[in-house]
């Protein structure tokens, strides 16, 4: 069984640890001086969620890991929200936003999942992946282009087919909400459909607003999380591919 955790920091670009290198860029050399091939340098997240101009984590996020990173930021929304603040004004300035990770004795820290860390963490990367659907942008063609870099990322053949299967699967949006099993996991799972895509289009911007209604979040919380996301999000320059014409990362 392959390691969901680390596949959740593949996904977000989290730095290996012990190191000052993220997964993403690991990946990218490793590929890069095995193939020579631009187009093959992306990781993960760039893979699954678009290469073209978009945005990526920042800031203490990338530091804390995947489930630190998600917990943290959906708890630091939920602070925010519970304490009355405007969404408007928790949103930290550009450069290094700090994130802690929550509180361990809080239900937004994955040693509380009542699923267990690895299964919730599959849970966060199913949630990434459906949000990056959501469009309805990943067709056939697309999906092949993906398979092949997939094959050239080094994640592993578990991990591989799993993606490819999520990638192919259609939407329950249904077990993904039951999934959720506690009030905390229902803003970390929309706190990491927010990070995995920028709602550039009407579809993403509708899947965002059906998922949160799903999940029973009050509209000024899903705002706080959006603060709180676009807070760790920076711009990217444009990458030499073609998976998909369509901004995300």
């Amino acid at each position: 069984m392959f390691d969901p955790k680390r596949l959740l920091d593949d996904l977000l670009g989290s730095k290996v640890p012990g190191t000052e290198t993220t997964v993403r860029d690991k990946a990218g050399q490793a590929v890069q001086m095995a193939r020579d091939n631009p187009l093959a340098a992306g990781a993960i997240a760039a893979v699954l969620l678009g290469t073209g101009p978009g945005r990526k984590l920042t800031g203490t996020a990338v530091k804390l890991g995947g489930l630190a990173a998600i917990g943290g930021l959906a708890y630091k929304a939920y602070q925010n929200y519970r304490d009355g603040q405007q969404p408007a004004k928790t949103a930290a300035p550009a450069g290094e936003p700090e994130l802690l990770p929550p509180p361990s004795d809080s239900d937004f820290h994955a040693a509380q999942a009542p699923q267990g860390e690895d299964e919730f963490a599959l849970t966060l990367v199913r949630a990434m992946i459906a949000a990056a659907k959501a469009d309805g942008r990943i067709d056939e063609e697309e999906r092949r282009k993906i398979g092949d870099k997939l094959s050239l990322s080094g994640i592993g053949g578990e991990a591989e087919a799993f993606m490819r299967k999520e990638l192919e699967a259609p939407l329950d949006l249904d077990a993904l909400v039951a999934s959720a099993r506690t009030e905390a996991q229902k803003v970390e799972l929309y706190t990491a459909s927010r990070l995995a895509i920028d709602p550039d289009t009407r579809a993403e911007r509708g899947y965002l607003d059906l998922l949160a209604g799903r999940l029973g979040l009050p509209d000024q919380l899903v705002e706080h999380v959006e603060a709180t996301v676009s807070a760790v999000k920076v711009a990217v320059p444009e990458a030499r591919d073609t998976v998909s014409p369509n901004p995300r990362w």
